[in-house]
């Protein structure tokens, strides 16, 4: 049984680094299934984003990977939240004067892994191969 990544990546989400780590900490080392649960149920705005990566490098392991694999053993093998751009902004501030500010923005980095289905085709044939053979040692005597 062989393990196999992928990855997803979004970049630009309209949430501070600072606090989008801290989300994505509940969200590390954990089964995806878990991941999705707790991340739905948490009252964060950077919740969102990071469930939506999550989803995607899960979409991407199941439909990208030449193999089948078994959805129970998808798990969040990388989490990570980095500083995006920094847009420069203005806002008014009294007697004509513009005050600059920053918008800050992240980008979130996910990498599952997941296991290969066990294939239970070749159980059944092996069986079939085994009762055959039996048969054929009754047929003899």
């Amino acid at each position: 049984m062989t393990t196999h990544y992928a990855y997803a990546v979004i970049k630009g989400v309209d949430s501070q680094p600072r606090k989008a780590s801290i989300v994505a900490s509940l969200a590390r080392d954990r089964y995806v299934s878990d991941a999705v649960v707790i991340l739905e149920n948490t009252p964060r705005r950077a919740a969102r984003a990071v469930r939506k990566a999550i989803e995607s490098a899960t979409a991407n392991l199941m439909n990208n990977s030449s193999v089948s694999i078994d959805p129970k053993t998808i798990r969040i093998a990388r989490i990570s939240v980095t500083a995006g751009t920094r847009m420069r902004r203005y806002v008014p501030a009294s007697r004509g004067r513009a005050l600059p500010y920053e918008k800050i923005s992240s980008n979130i980095f996910v990498e599952v892994a997941g296991d290969e289905k066990v294939k239970k085709v070749a159980e059944k044939s092996a069986e079939k191969e085994k009762s055959a053979k039996t048969a054929d040692k009754k047929e003899e005597k």
